[in-house]
């Protein structure tokens, strides 16, 4: 089969399993989210309460709440954990930590000079490249309605917006990922993220100011999906986990980040695409793969999934 051929198989097969989740979410949402909502209906109140507080807090100041929930809220979060993050990698400290790690040996501890200029490159990519862009999408939600309203989301509406934010997260990473591998793009812009053979977690941002623009859905998000405008806060645990240099206790598995095929491989953030585009099929035969799932032991996955070790043994 022609590589074309190959991938416009494989896209349909992505629209097939997309547009069957869609269906799926569309006819089965109400007994699927029953019990879901039996809790949120439950504890409804206290979120609701919780929010008219903030709100109330804003009154009057639908920018500045913006702002605080796309941008402050989120960086915030971003650095404290990067905070955490850093200690270990710089001092190499503590060891029960440390001994979690994916590549061993690898930036261990981080090259100072070399995390300077990250540090540069992230606080350039956050203040002077995203705080123009929320302000633009801040205008932009504007003409369409009140970008912060007083009432929460229902939880099924919730529940089906996370459903579709996650297809769009896996579509459009994906694809604009694979663009800026090809060699045309990959050497003027995607080359400086790349510099990090082992990533660590504030690195997931270390990028050309026109990536950290086209690349990530961010700001599509915010637009699009309504109940997600205050997701942001949350989405750095998932960004940070998933470039960790270290595969933690009952944390997203960084294994498929860290892949030694990071240049031609591993494109997506799920893994769907690239199972179904047949872009990881070097990283599944290797013991990474047998390796990315969530870690439920006290015991490192190197430990347990040694690199000499035969799977089923």
């Amino acid at each position: 089969m022609s590589t074309t051929g190959g991938l416009w198989d494989s896209v349909k097969k992505a629209a097939f399993v997309i547009g069957s989740g869609i269906l799926f979410l569309a006819a089965f949402g109400n007994s699927l989210t029953w019990h879901l909502q039996r809790f949120w209906g439950a504890s409804g109140d206290f979120w609701q309460k919780l929010w008219t507080q903030v709100y109330l807090l804003f009154e009057g100041h639908d920018a500045a709440l913006f702002f605080v929930g796309t941008m402050l809220a989120p960086t915030s979060v971003f650095w404290m954990l990067n905070g955490l993050l850093l200690l270990v990698d710089t001092s190499g400290k503590p060891s029960f930590i440390t001994r979690y790690r994916i590549q061993e040996g690898r930036n261990d501890p981080v090259d100072p000079a070399k995390l300077r200029q990250a540090v540069r490159t992230v606080l350039f990519n956050q203040v002077l490249v995203s705080g123009p862009m929320v302000v633009l999408v801040y205008l932009l939600a504007s003409r369409t309605g009140r970008p912060c309203g007083p009432e929460l989301p229902t939880f099924h509406r919730g529940l089906m917006e996370l459903a579709l934010f996650s297809m769009l997260e896996e579509i459009l990473f994906y694809y604009s990922h694979r663009l800026f591998h090809h060699p045309s793009l990959y050497k003027h812009f995607h080359k400086q993220h790349h510099e990090w053979t082992a990533p660590i977690g504030v690195v997931s941002i270390y990028a050309h100011p026109l990536e950290h623009v086209v690349q990530p859905p961010f700001f599509l998000r915010l637009l699009l999906v309504d109940s997600l405008r205050m997701f942001p806060s949350f989405s750095p645990v998932s960004k940070q986990t998933n470039s960790n240099t270290k595969h933690l206790f009952m944390l997203l598995s960084p294994e498929f980040n860290q892949s030694p095929f990071l240049f031609n491989q591993c494109f997506g953030v799920f893994g769907v695409l690239d199972r179904l585009h047949g872009t990881d099929s070097r990283f599944r035969q290797t013991k990474q793969y047998e390796r990315h799932t969530l870690l439920t032991s006290l015991t490192p996955l190197t430990h347990s999934i040694p690199e000499n070790h035969k799977k089923g043994q």
